[in-house]
């Protein structure tokens, strides 16, 4: 289905709050090759290219794609996934599963000949590697710094040098580091020793492609690229399923070891928690070294901050934030990361569509919803009125009057904008708190005070106070 011009811009505008929503890594990993297929009537669908992209998205991200979606697009009933088939492929017998592809057809002068075996592909459809990910872009803190160590050894060794811990099991939450460092062993080795073969493969990319080999009956060359590496880097290994596919991986994986060649593995949980793995691979996982990466202190916090505020810099010289607004984000933030480049890609968001300088009143009200330890159940209405009547010193009772005064009126607003952002609480709900008012004027209240914000620098900073006092308590 053809997708208007239109369409397609609002679509690219979601594209890119996603990216400064998520941060990079996030947007990379599941929305990159995600494409809009229709949009009609409150009715969304988009496309990915694998099951397991649409599996993933549905479980964890589809809410927050709708969100965002309503922003540009409107109103937003449903929201569809879909697998997109390739235009090219042939059409395949009844029954046959074609949520993976068919062997493909090039053609040439001579004739219809294939394209790449099964072991071709498997080099050629892996990850490509970030460019930014590399161990001099790593920033190594005491919550990492035992995985940095045991990485750069393995990167390091020279060929037919037997490392003392094979495999090596790095695990972690999401958004600690694991890819970064596996990005940066394959960057080194293949930078300074050219002559190992490095694989880095993610366990969904092991599994497409040991079923492209089936569907190829290429199964022996696939076993084969095998033979012929020095380093294996497997990535999200939880993900691994089935009992053929981890057969195969756990011949693959003897095969190397047993040959003194080195395996890395990364996954979120320790090898003891993979309960969908095999008792027998997870106790040859636990035969090398197992290492964790713990979340970071607040001064790794604030170096990873100046860290990546420096990369953004270099690629777009109009983001300004101040030194005092990374640490407040350094000390507001104390997750991953990938969380702390999602906080200050939102703040350099911020700045550039509304082309308002960054101040630590600003940031504030911008990560209002990224607090350290978010407890948003225990914010309730009667707080927020405490704290709008104590601040601009007018009484609860004329908060919920009809009073029309502007020193009545503006407070009350301000009070429905921090009900509607700050609870879960319904429009209708909070306008029956105010004073039993309509839900109407609740969203004309809330949508006022937005726009207010934006050119009103005095009333921002004074929003932002507020959200300060009432997260207090």
């Amino acid at each position: 289905m053809t997708v208007s011009p239109e369409v397609k811009r609002q679509w690219d505008r979601v594209a890119q709050r996603l990216r400064a929503e998520l941060g990079e890594d996030l947007y990379s990993s599941w929305f990159a090759r995600m494409e809009i297929e229709d949009f009609t009537t409150g009715r969304l669908t988009v496309s990915v290219p694998t099951r397991f992209l649409r599996s993933w998205i549905e479980t964890h991200y589809v809410s927050k794609l709708q969100k965002i979606g309503e922003a540009e697009l409107g109103p937003i009933d449903s929201t569809i996934v879909r697998v997109r088939m390739r235009a090219s492929l042939p059409t395949r017998p009844a029954g046959e599963d074609q949520a993976m592809p068919a062997p493909q057809k090039a053609a040439t002068a001579g004739g219809i000949t294939p394209v790449v075996s099964a072991a071709q592909a498997a080099v050629d459809r892996g990850p490509l590697l970030d460019p930014g990910q590399t161990f001099e872009t790593f920033v190594v803190g005491a919550s990492n710094q035992l995985a940095h160590a045991a990485m750069c050894r393995v990167a390091d060794a020279a060929p037919g040098v037997a490392i003392s811990f094979n495999p090596l099991f790095i695990h972690a939450a999401s958004g600690l580091g694991k890819t970064h460092l596996l990005s940066a062993v394959a960057h080194r080795i293949r930078d300074r020793r050219p002559d190992r073969k490095v694989m880095f493969l993610t366990a969904e990319r092991f599994m497409i492609n040991f079923v492209m080999a089936l569907r190829q009956r290429d199964t022996l060359a696939f076993k084969e690229q095998f033979a012929a590496i020095d380093v294996l880097l497997i990535d999200d290994f939880q993900f691994l399923q089935g009992k053929t596919m981890q057969q195969e991986f756990c011949n693959a994986f003897n095969s190397l070891v047993d040959s003194r060649r080195q395996v890395i593995v990364a996954a979120d949980v320790p090898p003891a928690q993979l309960d969908a793995i095999d008792q027998r691979m997870r106790s040859r996982l636990m035969g090398g070294l197992v290492v964790d990466i713990e979340m970071p202190d607040l001064e790794t916090r604030h170096r990873i901050l100046k860290s990546r505020y420096e990369i953004m810099r270099k690629r777009d010289q109009s983001v300004t934030i101040p030194d005092e607004v990374l640490e407040f984000i350094a000390n507001r933030i104390n997750g991953s990361g990938r969380e702390l480049e999602g906080a200050l890609n939102r703040i350099a968001a911020y700045q550039q569509f509304n082309q308002a300088a960054v101040t630590l009143d600003l940031a504030s009200l911008v990560l209002r919803d990224m607090q350290a330890a978010p407890d948003g159940s225990r914010i309730k209405i009667d707080d927020i009125l405490k704290v709008v009547g104590r601040h601009f010193n007018v009484g609860r009772t004329d908060l919920l009057s009809p009073r029309r005064a502007r020193s009545v009126v503006v407070p009350r607003q301000i009070g429905m904008y921090l009900a509607k952002k700050m609870t879960a609480r319904s429009l209708p709900e909070i306008g029956r708190r105010f004073g039993g008012r309509d839900h109407s004027t609740v969203l004309h209240a809330v949508r006022k005070i937005e726009d207010q914000i934006k050119t009103d620098d005095r009333l921002a900073r004074e929003v932002a106070l507020l959200v300060r006092l009432v997260e207090q308590g």
